[in-house]
């Protein structure tokens, strides 16, 4: 045996390197989205997820502690995404009502496609429990607050009304769905919430008028 191959039989083995807590959630958080993209939400298990991901059970409980748990965790990760790209995109959009809700409805629309088909099995079971059903309330009503404060200044002092803005959320997710579903295009789905939004705006402001 040459002294070379006896210094390499000898050596340590390099140990491995330890994710940070930050790291290793964004691990699991991108396996668990594979899951779902490739088996659907029902395989996405908190054992399965430690299978795959190629940790102990232990550590994924530690992360999220039970399914829904690891549920709320994809969808506020979704939503964090979701918010960079408003956020971004309003802040560059054209300042007129035409640029504003161009902008909200592709970039609404670019975000679900962006997340395939995987976010519609996520907002269901979303909705499967009351605990996780008021964890989506509250990013929804952040998102209609953000809508409602963006729009607000082309409706002419008229008021945008919660049922408004709930309409269109519900046009936005049926129509985006819709589109990563490969029903309609995302150009359609677009175009259509393009649609809703301005209709809202100027409903507001035709009360407005009719108020003075």
């Amino acid at each position: 045996m040459s002294t070379h191959e006896m210094s390499e039989e000898n050596s340590p083995a390099q140990p491995r390197r330890r994710l940070s807590r930050e790291d290793r959630l964004r691990q699991l958080l991108d396996v668990a989205w594979q899951i779902i993209r490739v088996e659907g939400t029902d395989a996405l298990t908190l054992g399965y997820l430690a299978e795959k991901a190629g940790v102990t059970k232990p550590v994924v409980y530690d992360h999220f502690v039970t399914r829904a748990g690891l549920l709320a965790a994809l969808y506020r990760d979704f939503d964090a995404r979701q918010t960079v790209v408003m956020d971004a995109a309003i802040a560059n959009c054209e300042p007129s009502l035409v640029g504003t809700a161009s902008v909200i409805a592709s970039a609404y629309v670019d975000c679900v496609l962006l997340q395939g088909n995987e976010i519609p099995g996520v907002i269901a079971a979303l909705a499967s429990t009351p605990e996780l059903e008021k964890i989506k309330r509250e990013y929804e009503a952040i998102f209609l607050e953000k809508c409602r404060s963006v729009l607000a200044p082309f409706a002419s002092g008229g008021q945008i009304t919660q049922a408004g803005l709930r309409a269109m959320l519900g046009a936005a997710e049926a129509l985006s769905h819709a589109a990563a579903n490969r029903e309609i295009s995302a150009e359609e789905a677009s175009n259509e919430l393009f649609a809703t939004i301005i209709a809202l705006v100027e409903r507001a402001a035709a009360r407005a008028t009719i108020g003075t």
